[in-house]
């Protein structure tokens, strides 16, 4: 059985699973949230019903979802769309531990089914089946849910040496004055420095005897999914191992790349923040040496070894390890609001708040694509999600922001420690989550309480930092810690009228008559020039990617090994530009979409359309776990159908739909038909391709009043 297609993001350290489509969350318990300054969502996540009007005829009318939802995830059944004959990784799970064996029992007996992992001591299994085996698996009265198992990425970090777009040059940090901008040196002198406390980190491992550790790692487990496509990272190379997360295993070595330093960067920041704390290592991550067919080595995190580490913290919190905070700079998905209504995230979220209930606080990265969101599990009410902030307290253009964030952190060129016992410069909210991460241990060392109690302490005292129409505060432990005085408000100019991330729609231009006769079949390949802004901010390192999938790409022999630059939406390019660099405002039609995935035949760079593609992975439910469109060339035949059946033609004005999202040419807030919004239509559309179903006035509506829209 194959390995199912991987959302590849250039080390994000963010969940990357095909996940829901940016999808708002129903408000959340007022005790769920541990942030003061994130307003519940008001949006309902399926997107049913957005304003008075309701998208298309066929979108059901509920506000929510249904009071029972089926056991089977939507595309999953013998003759819904999934369609994958060599079976589709699943996430099995159970009512109790004790059911484990005899379902998997079940399981194997069944017609191409396979059970490629069962824990010991958890509630669910891994199964690789077609649909119709598991239709007959859902019938089982002990099975609670099935769900694909998806990947996640770790989340962005810049390359070293990037110039920054922000204030000044003086903007970037170093480890060192980002400590002093914190207050954190000022704690370490009162005595505060994390003493009693520990820390886990989630992540790609670590590299124990770096020696600016000075001995603290005190446990380290490793669980590593291996697939046909994907080998485990375990030192002992099993699927897990309980002794071990050394990031310096031969399989996380290609050439002289480590690509697993993520892990040890992490660890290195909230060490420096906590120096007395303890830390305890989590391997998460797989490696694919064929990323989506690049023919690159990858890292990828899937959920069910997610699960699994957040298990295992939470078994050592009981055991009587003094766990303060786990680090989670991973995440996958785009979600604009709360998640925690997604059916698909219902057991991580679980997860995260049974942590939270044994005292736990889950610290999240919010996600380097520059848009007003967060990755799961950084959108959960539960979880303090993080964004990155520069040493003059501006926002890099590639920090995720919003109502979902609790906090910013430093996280503009971080100097810390990579396996080897070397040091790297690094940028990303990876690198702002240890800084929280860390700062909870202190607050705990201070005053013992509750990880809403401890959260509410950092974020009532952090210093406001106004971005767009949200004011979040900035860390400062010197005030948490000692009762300071934070700092004064920090108000950056408002974003220009064709920044995504701004109120309103952006001006649309007509756009250009359809070419009328389709592009060279020939896919685009290869690599193609990009435009280099003059003072380009520092671009996120990719972290690794969870769909749940962390993803760090290595760079073919000869090419340089620097970071690829950062993704994200672009501003309103309609044919020319690259991601972020303002363009022709306007929307493109299906064929004028499939014209740019053809060789030679557009205008946007290939790297361009590679990070639109990977936003839409992460946005949308349909591509790539439903539909494979991860690259220019997958792209292309969607776009150019190989026959015009009624559920290609509403892929084709999908996908066309989800790229002018990602150039910046509509925003999801974009009125579509009425009052329904561009984000209800998409979910809705997206719910009936998911059921199998395709209605012409779907296609229709996607077609004239999204791809072909014209200016007011």
């Amino acid at each position: 059985m194959r390995l199912r297609a991987l959302v590849a993001m250039a080390m994000i350290l963010s969940v990357a699973p095909a996940v829901p489509a940016l999808a708002d969350g129903t408000p959340a318990p007022p005790a769920a949230s541990a942030s003061a300054t994130s307003p519940p969502p008001v949006t309902p996540p399926d997107g049913g019903t957005t304003g008075t009007t309701a998208p298309p005829a066929e979108t059901p009318s509920d506000g929510g979802p249904p009071a029972a939802l089926p056991k089977l995830e939507a595309g999953l059944a013998g003759d819904g769309p999934a369609g994958d004959d060599d079976g589709t990784r699943v996430i099995v799970e159970l009512a109790a531990p004790a059911e484990a064996a005899p379902v998997a029992g079940q399981a194997r007996s069944l017609p191409d089914s396979e059970v490629v992992l069962e824990p010991a001591d958890t509630s669910f299994i891994v199964v690789e089946a077609t649909g119709e085996s598991l239709e007959r698996l859902a019938e089982d009265p002990r099975v609670r849910s099935i769900r694909r198992d998806r990947t996640y990425s770790a989340v962005s970090a810049v390359s070293p040496g990037s110039r920054t777009s922000l204030a000044s040059a003086s903007a970037a940090a170093t480890l060192a004055s980002s400590l002093q901008l914190i207050g954190a040196d000022r704690a370490h002198a009162a005595g505060t420095r994390g003493q009693g406390q520990t820390i886990a980190i989630i992540d790609t491992g670590i590299d124990a005897d770096h020696p600016d550790f000075g001995g603290k790692v005190v446990e380290q487990a490793c669980f590593s999914a291996t697939d046909d496509g994907a080998r485990s990272l375990c030192p002992n190379g099993q699927t897990s191992d309980l002794g071990s997360a050394d990031a310096e295993t031969p399989a996380c070595v290609d050439g002289q790349v480590n690509l697993c330093d993520h892990g040890t960067h992490v660890a290195g920041i909230a060490h420096a923040v906590a120096p007395d704390a303890d830390i305890v290592a989590l391997q998460v991550f797989s490696r694919v040496d064929d990323c989506d067919g690049t023919g690159a080595a990858c890292l990828t995190a899937f959920e069910s070894t997610i699960l699994l580490a957040l298990e295992h913290v939470a078994r050592l919190k009981e055991g009587g390890r003094n766990v303060a905070a786990v680090n989670m700079s991973l995440g996958g998905g785009l979600y604009e609001g709360a998640c925690d209504a997604e059916p698909e995230l219902s057991a991580m979220k679980g997860r995260v708040d049974d942590l939270r209930a044994k005292g736990v606080a889950v610290v999240a990265a919010a996600g380097n694509e520059g848009v007003a969101g967060a990755g799961a599990p950084g959108c959960f009410s539960g979880a303090v999600t993080v964004g990155a902030t520069g040493d003059d307290d501006g926002v890099p253009p590639w920090s995720n922001h919003g109502s979902v964030l609790d906090l910013f952190a430093p996280g503009l060129e971080i100097e810390s420690a990579v396996p080897g016992g070397g040091h790297q410069v690094y940028s990303g909210t990876s690198m702002s989550t240890p800084f929280v991460t860390g700062a909870l241990a202190l607050a705990a060392q201070k005053a013992p309480g509750t990880p809403d109690a401890l959260a509410e302490v950092l974020t009532r005292s952090g210093r406001p930092i106004v971005h767009g129409t949200v004011t979040t505060p900035r860390l400062d432990l010197n005030a948490a810690l000692a009762g300071g005085t934070p700092g004064s408000p920090v108000t950056p100019p408002p974003p220009a009228a064709d920044d995504p991330g701004g109120p309103g729609d952006p001006p649309s231009d007509p756009p250009a008559d359809d070419p009328g006769t389709d592009p060279s079949p020939e896919p685009s390949s290869g690599p193609s020039p990009t435009t280099t802004p003059d003072d380009p901010a520092p671009s996120p390192i990719p972290l690794p990617t969870v769909t749940i999938t962390v993803t760090v790409t290595v760079p073919p022999p000869g090419a340089s090994a620097g970071a690829p630059a950062v993704c994200t939406r672009g501003r309103s390019t309609g044919t020319a530009g690259t991601a972020g660099t303002p363009g022709t405002t306007r929307t493109l039609t299906a064929a004028q979409w499939a014209a740019e995935m053809g060789r030679g035949k557009g205008r946007i760079p290939d790297a361009t359309l590679g990070c639109y593609l990977g936003l839409v992975g992460k946005a949308s439910k349909v591509f790539p776990e439903i539909t494979r469109a991860s690259g220019p060339a997958a792209a292309y035949r969607v776009l150019v159908p190989a026959k015009r059946t009624a559920r290609a033609v509403m892929e084709r004005e999908l996908l066309a739909s989800w790229l002018n999202w990602a150039n910046g040419a509509v925003n999801l807030t974009t009125t579509i038909k009425g009052k329904a919004t561009l984000k209800a239509v998409l979910t809705s559309v997206e719910r009936q391709r998911l059921k199998g179903s395709a209605p012409a006035a779907s296609t229709s509506l996607l077609r004239k009043q999204v791809n072909a829209r014209r200016p007011a």
